[in-house]
């Protein structure tokens, strides 16, 4: 059996070889794909800090991160120690830029920002600490192990360096692409098969319910039903999963209208029987076999931004679906039938697209004329 890139089973001694293999298996088929890249980041970037602050070993590469399993040298512990635990909070809690010279968290910063695994000295988002302590957690319950940030000094600890370094909460789309930006964008598609694919990823993306790069890409030929299309003019889509659902567990989508027919165009001039659903386009303007890269997403809604006179940063790929929740509110749509397509599991966080747009219509904001 070939071993998974990403070795996070338990060790119990009772296990056989085989067994573990099995089980490190099981735990990356089980996985959601955008987690274990998230855990193999989160696990590098632990890797670099404990060699760093406490000087244990080199920071590591990423193809030296990828087990983890500690080897002889290997700066990881399992169990880890709490006193440790504890210095990452208090490291990852405070802005380094004003900290003298030789201060300790400040030089393994310097060297976390050198091999490019933190942007800057500034005190890291508390989103991204959270993250990262959440993954050292997942750690330590796949290999049975009690996790040292269970411990309530540090529970406290954390709870105080996340309120003590609140910030707003940045948007992950500078704007949202709604229905006007959407049409701007849509116009600068003309007849080229290039045209004719960027129109239907960004509609597909958009009246779908606002779907990631990741869903958008993952879409295969055979996700896609058309045997409805010629009477009724809808189309139906299955995925495989998405952030919020399991596999086998995501209910199907619906196009309809100029979503589905831009689609179904697409489909039928690049002539897609099976394999991935959206493509790269050569320069002599033929679809290639294989499918888009996530980041391929980000470039088309750069671009057709760009086109439609708008800054190309003025959004993100997310801005589809922040979009998307954004026009439903502003049309009048329950939020229970926006969040059936946008597939939110949780409608506190699809009620702030909702309280975005409520808040301009509430008759207290006028108080004063």
């Amino acid at each position: 059996m070939t071993q998974p890139p990403l070795s996070l089973a338990l060790r119990p001694p009772a296990l056989s070889a085989a067994d573990e293999a099995a089980l490190t298996d099981l735990y990356v088929r089980g996985t959601p794909a955008n987690t274990l890249r998230a855990y193999e980041r989160d696990l590098i970037y632990i890797r670099a800090w404990k060699a760093a602050a406490l000087g244990q070993g080199g920071i590591s590469g990423t193809s030296a991160a990828l087990g983890a399993a500690a080897a002889p040298g290997d700066p990881l512990n399992w169990p880890e120690r709490e006193d440790v635990a504890l210095r990452f909070i208090l490291d990852h809690s405070r802005d380094l830029r004003d900290a003298p010279a030789e201060d300790g968290a400040r030089i393994a910063a310097e060297a976390l920002v050198a091999a490019g695994l933190r942007k800057s000295l500034a005190c890291p988002a508390p989103s991204t600490l959270d993250r990262r302590i959440a993954s050292w957690r997942a750690f330590h319950r796949m290999k049975n192990l009690a996790s040292p940030f269970e411990a309530p000094l540090i529970r406290q600890a954390r709870a105080k360096g996340r309120r003590a370094a609140a910030r707003p909460r940045r948007p992950k789309s500078e704007h949202p692409i709604t229905r006007d930006v959407l049409e701007a964008m849509l116009m600068t598609c003309e007849h080229s098969l290039r045209d004719l694919r960027d129109k239907a990823v960004l509609m597909l993306g958009w009246a779908s319910g606002g779907r990631r790069r990741s869903e958008i890409t993952g879409l295969r030929r055979s996700d896609v039903s058309l045997k409805e299309f010629e009477d009724t003019g809808i189309i139906w889509i299955e995925m495989l999963e998405s952030k919020t659902t399991a596999k086998g567990e995501t209910p199907r989508l619906v196009l309809k209208g100029r979503p589905a027919r831009a689609l179904s165009l697409w489909i039928a001039a690049a002539a897609i029987d099976d394999g991935p659903l959206f493509r790269p386009i050569t320069k002599s303007g033929d679809a290639l076999e294989r499918g888009l890269s996530p980041d391929a997403i980000r470039q088309i809604v750069k671009r057709r931004l760009k086109l439609a006179g708008y800054d190309e940063n003025f959004a993100s790929p997310h801005g589809l679906r922040s979009g998307f929740l954004t026009q439903a509110a502003l049309d009048g749509a329950p939020i229970q039938a926006a969040m059936r397509l946008s597939l939110h599991r949780s409608l506190a966080q699809a009620q702030k697209y909702y309280d975005d747009v409520d808040i301009k219509d509430n008759p207290a904001a006028d108080l004063l004329g």
